[in-house]
């Protein structure tokens, strides 16, 4: 229970990572070569990956039927929903934490561009823990 847990605190972190780089207006704060930017990147994560364990599958259940008529791409929206939370709930710790964390502006603005960032963030963040998960844990693949 807990090694998947900090499993998928490694793998948020480097999908964020990822998505910090990929898209732009997906602002994180952080410096290679500083240990306590480590430790925040993993904070961001940690959040991450507990919004994506608790508030995720009731938002998905609750809308399960708008996902039926949209064959699924409603999946897009709630996870661009759920990485909105996490830069509001880091941003709300960071007098605390001192972390920077910002999807094309949110939370200190929002607009179309926080919505498109989010979108396209959530899909990278995606492609890349998917990527992630097949290569470190094939054993989900084979079923064992």
């Amino acid at each position: 229970m807990i090694t998947d847990l900090i499993f998928r605190i490694a793998v948020n972190a480097v999908a964020l990572l990822a998505a910090a780089n990929v898209v732009p207006e997906f602002n994180l704060t952080f410096h290679n070569d500083r240990p306590e930017d480590w430790l925040k990147i993993i904070v961001i994560a940690l959040v991450f990956a507990l919004v994506n364990s608790y508030i995720k599958p009731i938002v998905k259940a609750v809308s399960l039927p708008i996902g039926f008529l949209t064959m699924g791409l409603v999946a897009f929206v709630i996870n661009a929903a759920m990485l909105l939370g996490t830069a509001w709930i880091v941003h709300q710790a960071q007098d605390f934490f001192k972390i920077g964390f910002s999807i094309g502006g949110y939370p200190l603005h929002w607009g179309y561009e926080a919505i498109g960032c989010a979108v396209v963030g959530s899909i990278v963040i995606s492609i890349v823990a998917t990527i992630l998960d097949l290569v470190l844990m094939p054993r989900k693949v084979v079923g064992l």
